[in-house]
């Protein structure tokens, strides 16, 4: 009986470079989130016009829209079939909505206080970090529902601001450091892993850097929680791994494979 014990049959060997390297996911979001509290801050500061933000959006948008059609030549667009002008298209029509409906933005929130908008715009953001899909297939994950908490955030975070442009230029700006920078970041994970760690890097850089220019001691943390997702949570789950010791043998529960559909009928 115990001749036919085994162990750990289904376990998965991990190596610990390619933990690091699947933590850039992780890493990645949580600097979205540093870049975007700190971009609203700097608004709300009046240290950063809303015309200044938008230019920058604008061209790094076309900048990451060409490159996201030149990482894979193009072979993307021509499997979903879509155009440049319906592109252009969706794009129009989202700006001119969020620019119709920014006063109303502005407004929305008039009657709740600043407290609560802060605690909410906290509260949906680490839900944003906590369903978004960072490539594991687990029933937590929702791409939909974690964007949608991020654009709650955005807005609770823009009806603050001064004006009805500065909440129309933050939803935007949302709109494309939550909505298209992942879909950017997961195209250059697949075709260009170098150039993905390369980014990565830089746009954890520039997180600290941005923080850092308003809490050291909050960059100081934020850096730590950073090398601890991917550094020392990779070695962790290596070290844990060499104590699975899942058993497997006789005593397991059978498994059907035959189609015995026939007895049904």
């Amino acid at each position: 009986f115990l001749e036919e014990l085994r162990k750990n049959v289904h376990a998965r060997r991990y190596r610990y470079r390619a933990v690091v390297f699947q933590s850039g996911a992780v890493v990645q979001q949580l600097c979205s989130v540093c870049v975007f509290v700190v971009t609203w801050w700097y608004m709300d500061a009046g240290m950063l016009s809303p015309q200044g933000l938008f230019g920058a959006a604008l061209v790094s948008s076309l900048l990451g829209y060409i490159l996201f059609d030149t990482v894979d030549g193009g072979a993307g667009r021509r499997e979903s079939r879509r155009t440049r002008w319906a592109d252009l298209k969706s794009t129009l029509v989202f700006a001119a909505f969020t620019y119709g409906f920014s006063p109303v933005l502005k407004t929305l929130t008039e009657s709740i206080s600043t407290d609560t908008i802060y605690a909410m715009s906290a509260l949906m953001l680490l839900g944003h970090l906590i369903f978004f899909d960072y490539g594991a297939n687990a029933a937590i994950v929702s791409s939909t529902l974690s964007l949608n908490m991020a654009i709650f955030a955005s807005v609770c975070l823009a009806s603050r601001l001064p004006r009805s442009l500065h909440a129309f230029v933050m939803v935007t700006f949302a709109m494309q450091i939550f909505a298209l920078w992942p879909m950017l970041q997961k195209k250059l994970k697949a075709q260009t892993p170098r150039c993905y760690v390369g980014v990565t890097v830089l746009f954890a850089l520039v997180a600290l850097a941005g923080l850092a220019t308003v809490s050291s001691v909050g960059a100081v943390l934020f850096a730590s929680l950073l090398l601890a997702i991917s550094c020392l949570c990779p070695y962790c789950l290596i070290r844990l791994q060499l104590l699975k010791d899942n058993i497997h043998g006789p005593w397991d529960e059978a498994e059907i494979k035959e189609d015995l559909s026939r007895f049904l009928m």
